[in-house]
């Protein structure tokens, strides 16, 4: 009831002023056009005309045509309204200076992302038929390889939470935190605690949330609110009363920094159901990885661009690189971030790659899978290359409209030879990756449109490390308390079937 009230309180005013906002914009829309067809006979002509310039230009320039149908379907249907939404909010013509920042400061950041050539040749040394991969991430996505000196993996939320607030506590000169979700709670609040107790000791305490994440959470004034404890404090991208292209982009990355030297990232946001202190669709399946070394300096400068974008303070970012803790050496790890703001699809390209480069098994965790036909086409070549591809997805879901298109995809991939799992327990929120004993990737992006395609997100893609075997073994437990999917569930029934295929045609714009 406390929190039904809190969700009231902190969400009604907003969420009143924008829908004043929409409606207000809709009827602005819908008078203007009315008064163009009562006015102007040609109109009609003239949209169909733009319906297919917009068309062509969306055949000519898009890298995932399967997902961008749906544009071409509306536009022609509805030219007026098809070309306005797809301007707003699927095209990058409406430019705001929130778009402009962020793209300016992401590609001045590329400089701090240095590749050391003797990392590069030890890997091909070692691993010369995934040296293509190393290449790939160094070299087009723009991240570095680093020699892995140091990461632990979490099988769950609530075994990582305790380490996070230990390693908060040492603190001396800085902590960044970037999250999508934060909510007032036990965990939140024990971590609060102590970035206001490190503010008050001069630590360097700066934290960034997206404000359609934390929308429904936190008051639009929160920010503030920790600016007055002596927190640094950004909302990222927030919400406007006017619709535009740079509010479909939302920053799901999840990214804790701890002076330099170590960082946390995984599936898990800042709230108490990520630590299975509530239950909301039963038990929360998520993780979090612990990376010290090197490979810090990514998720730093990851940080510190999206920081600088929006509220701009730093002259450089190496005041910020410190020495890096160094353990055993254990293969390589590669931590990557994706931004809707290039041409670059760096996540989904990885992943694609990961699935074809597989020999004997492809293990996948994704708790939405809304997927194109390239991926589809991948992960059902590779079961026929005898390749074991599992895919994980929850038993209860979040969403039940993204559930049932997610389960839409069960049928053709099984027909194809790959296995699907529901984890029956309760919600998979892990976004995870395992192939062959060798590789794996841990981070943010869920195989859906929303990650792949329009969202900021972070990963780490791991070789060769002796502790791949742990995320392999905890996706394979995932398996063992869930259950395998047969060809009979899928059977949904003529009608079920035709308004899925809708719904899949318009999973994009969910």
């Amino acid at each position: 009831m406390n929190k039904i009230k809190r969700f009231l309180k902190t969400s009604f005013s907003r969420i009143l002023v924008l829908l004043i906002a929409v409606i207000f914009q809709i009827i602005i829309q819908y008078s203007f056009v009315h008064w163009l067809y009562d006015k102007l006979t040609w109109i009609e002509a003239f949209l169909r005309l733009l319906a297919v310039i917009i068309t062509l230009g969306i055949v000519k320039n898009s890298r995932h045509l399967s997902m961008d149908i749906v544009w071409v379907i509306l536009i022609n249907i509805f030219p007026l309204v098809g070309a306005v939404l797809y301007i707003l909010l699927g095209a990058d013509l409406f430019i705001s200076k929130t778009y402009r920042d962020i793209k300016t400061m992401t590609e001045e950041s590329a400089r701090y992302y240095t590749q050391d050539p003797e990392v590069m040749k030890k890997a091909g040394e070692v691993t010369p038929d995934k040296i293509g991969q190393f290449r790939y991430i160094s070299s087009y996505a723009g991240y570095p390889v680093y020699k892995n000196t140091g990461f632990e993996y979490y099988d769950l939320g609530e075994k990582g939470f305790p380490v996070m607030l230990e390693e908060l506590k040492k603190a001396e000169k800085f902590i960044f935190l970037e999250y999508f979700i934060i909510e007032e709670g036990v965990m939140w609040d024990s971590i609060l605690a102590i970035l206001e107790e490190k503010a008050k000791q001069g630590v360097e305490v700066r934290v960034m949330y997206d404000d359609f994440g934390s929308f429904f959470l936190l008051p639009g004034s929160y920010y503030r609110t920790l600016e007055e404890k002596g927190i640094k404090c950004v909302p990222f991208n927030r919400i406007s009363i006017l619709l535009n292209v740079i509010l479909n982009h939302r920053d799901h990355r999840k990214i804790m920094v701890i002076d330099g030297k170590v960082a946390f990232s995984g599936g898990i946001n800042l709230a108490d159901e990520y630590i299975n202190h509530v239950k909301r669709f039963g038990k929360w399946k998520d993780n979090i990885i612990k990376i010290t070394g090197e490979a810090v300096w990514s998720y730093t400068v990851m940080f510190l661009t999206h920081w600088n974008a929006l509220r701009k303070e730093d002259h450089t970012f190496l005041s910020f690189r410190n020495e890096a803790i160094k353990g055993e050496e254990d293969g390589f790890i590669a931590p990557y971030g994706e931004t809707p703001l290039d041409d670059e699809i760096c996540a989904q390209n990885i992943y694609t790659n990961i699935i074809n480069e597989s020999n004997d098994y492809c293990y996948i965790c994704t708790p939405y899978l809304i997927i194109d036909t390239e991926m589809i086409n991948s992960l059902i070549l590779a079961a026929r290359r005898g390749v074991d591809i599992r895919i994980i997805t929850p038993g209860i879901p979040d969403k039940k409209m993204v559930f049932a298109i997610t389960r839409s995809y069960y049928e053709q991939l099984i027909k194809g030879g790959v296995k699907i799992f529901q984890y029956d327990p309760g919600f998979v929120h892990a976004k995870v990756m395992a192939s062959d004993d060798q590789i794996a990737t841990v981070g943010t992006v869920n195989l859906d449109y929303r990650s792949l395609y329009l969202h900021f997100e972070n990963g780490a893609f791991l070789y060769g490390s002796k502790k791949i075997d742990a995320i392999r073994d905890d996706l394979i437990s995932m398996m063992e308390e869930g259950h395998e999917v047969t060809l009979a569930e899928c059977d949904n029934g003529p009608i079920k079937e035709f308004l899925l295929s809708i719904l899949r045609l318009f999973a994009p714009l969910m």
